[in-house]
């Protein structure tokens, strides 16, 4: 039996299909087995997958940026880390969120573009990247990232961390993530200045890896809530400014011009200490 010699360009052609069969479908497969979110309802104080943030009494006054931060399940219910060896379930301490953020559990980003792919299919996977091309879209090629790492095993990853991410404890489900931190923090110590409601957060996005990341720290959480946040109505920016405009102008009155220095300096201290300790002294910052 004589045998025959296998064109290249077939065994290219077999290469890529297969290529294409063996990775999933990041977009269908995800979206069926993640579970469906309610709409959000701000008068229920019903958040699926938000970040919410509400002013903290006395410390805002001062400085309107500090408040308290919480996250919220899937059904829309907010935990967050509230006091030593607590966490506060349907229950948010210091009042109702005056503004919320939602957290994507499926949505794509752009990581680079300097990858050239010539068909409209999923072709490549390694440890760090999904590559596809969206040439029949936008005429370019672009690299994607999941914005939620949930692997239902260790070889399941989508983030670049791989063994860091399970190792620190990854998650399989949203809810799973927020489960496991507020488990861990049932054991801390509240410390407004060292361990608080936003290394709660920051741990359960470091668990789920969002945005490809597991940098998320007390800093970056606060700085994405404060730029990107809604704000729930008009009532709460009235509930989170008012105080601080109150004290403000009695402390003009009564102090002068010094008083706006001092509370110019006491904010700015705050910010350099959260600064400073987050990414300097690591090892005082829960």
């Amino acid at each position: 039996m004589s045998r025959e010699r296998v064109p290249l360009m077939d065994l290219k052609r077999a290469y890529d299909v297969e290529e294409a069969v063996s990775l999933p479908n990041t977009n269908q497969d995800d979206d069926d087995d993640l579970w469906p979110l309610c709409e959000i309802d701000t008068k229920k104080g019903i958040f699926p997958c938000c970040i919410v943030w509400t002013p903290l009494p006395v410390v805002s006054w001062l400085a309107p940026f500090i408040g308290h931060v919480g996250l919220c399940r899937e059904d829309g219910v907010i935990l967050d880390f509230s006091g030593s060896n607590f966490i506060n379930v349907d229950d948010f301490a210091f009042g109702p969120p005056a503004r919320y953020l939602q957290l994507d559990r499926t949505q794509f980003f752009i990581k680079d573009k300097t990858f050239l792919i010539k068909d409209e299919t999923l072709l490549i996977k390694d440890e760090r990247h999904f590559f596809l091309s969206l040439t029949m879209f936008t005429g370019t090629n672009v690299c994607v990232l999941l914005q939620c790492c949930l692997p239902p095993n260790l070889g399941g990853h989508t983030c670049k961390y791989g063994f860091k991410h399970t190792e620190f404890g990854a998650a399989v489900t949203w809810d799973d993530a927020l489960s496991t931190s507020a488990r861990s923090c049932e054991h801390r110590t509240y410390n407004l200045f060292t361990c608080n409601c936003y290394s709660f957060v920051a741990n359960c996005m470091n668990r789920l890896c969002y945005g490809g990341s597991m940098e998320w720290k007390m800093v970056n959480v606060a700085a994405l809530i404060l730029m990107e946040g809604k704000w729930v109505s008009a009532g709460s920016v009235v509930r989170s400014f008012l105080p601080c405009a109150l004290v403000t102008c009695l402390g003009v009155s009564l102090v002068g011009w010094p008083f706006l220095i001092g509370l110019f300096s006491f904010s700015l201290l705050l910010i350099a200490w959260f600064i400073i300790a987050t990414y300097c002294f690591k090892n005082i910052i829960c």
